[in-house]
């Protein structure tokens, strides 16, 4: 079920995969949306409700003025509060995963347990990528061909805007957002105190593994890294391994929360 609500400024918008179960909310990474974690929530079911948030500029959520770091945890923290939710777990990819924790890191009581894929404590992302997408296709299978083996990574963001195909996010809002996530963020992510898993594809492009076990011995809480044989959008590779590893994680974490 697809809902609205306003953060001081845009109207986001987020994904309710519904069900019995506890709340688990879920952050894409760029050039996805909350879509993107459709076969995990099916997976994941019943035990777990998954919402997941269409991020500011992406999906059905509002373009915004600011992507800034500031700007997202801010937005993570109205979609936690218009949920009225107490203390949850919170899965994270990418663009994601450093929302997820520096939200858990400036918010620590309402984060319970943490999953963040493919990110590291340092960023240093390339844009070039980004400038390079095709900017739109007459047709969809005409922008499948033009994005080439990338396609499957992006199609949860394909929309059709009048006689052309193109995304569900701005390729100048995203180099914006890519700029602005870009840094050192050690002190967030060793000020993060809940039970955490740092899941990391071995074909990663983003996160090493030298890098991934020093974000493990660096961070001062419980954390355990699993790692899958997957590219960097590990949910999308190896989609029932990374379920399991969830679940596995999620099994010990003390979670009460309730919509």
């Amino acid at each position: 079920m697809r809902e609205y609500f306003t953060a001081e400024g845009p109207k986001l918008s987020y994904l309710d995969f519904g069900g019995p179960g506890t709340p688990l909310l879920a952050l894409h990474g760029h050039y996805n949306e909350a879509s993107a974690f459709t076969a995990l929530a099916e997976a994941l079911a019943p035990r777990w409700r998954v919402m997941a948030l269409d991020q500011r500029g992406h999906g059905e959520s509002d373009r915004a003025p600011s992507y800034e770091r500031d700007d997202y945890v801010a937005d993570m923290a109205a979609f936690h509060q218009h949920l009225g939710l107490g203390p949850v777990a919170v899965l994270g990819h990418s663009l994601g995963g450093v929302n997820a924790y520096q939200f858990a890191a400036r918010y620590p009581d309402r984060v319970s347990g943490l999953v963040v894929e493919d990110i590291g404590a340092v960023v240093d992302c390339d844009w070039r990528f980004t400038l390079g997408l095709p900017h739109g296709a007459p047709t969809r299978a005409e922008l499948v061909d033009a994005l080439g083996p990338v396609a499957e990574y992006l199609e949860c963001a394909f929309r059709r805007t009048g006689d052309a195909w193109a995304y569900s996010f701005d390729i100048a809002d995203t180099v914006a957002s890519q700029k602005a996530l870009n840094g050192d963020h050690w002190p967030e992510w060793t000020s993060v105190a809940c039970p955490t898993l740092l899941v990391r594809g071995t074909r990663s492009d983003e996160l090493s593994a030298d890098h991934a076990r020093e974000m493990i011995d660096r961070h001062t809480g419980t954390a355990h890294l699993t790692e899958l044989s997957a590219g960097h959008v590990v949910h999308h590779d190896a989609p029932e391994q990374f379920a399991a590893a969830v679940t596995d994680f999620l099994s010990s974490v003390p979670v009460r929360a309730t919509p």
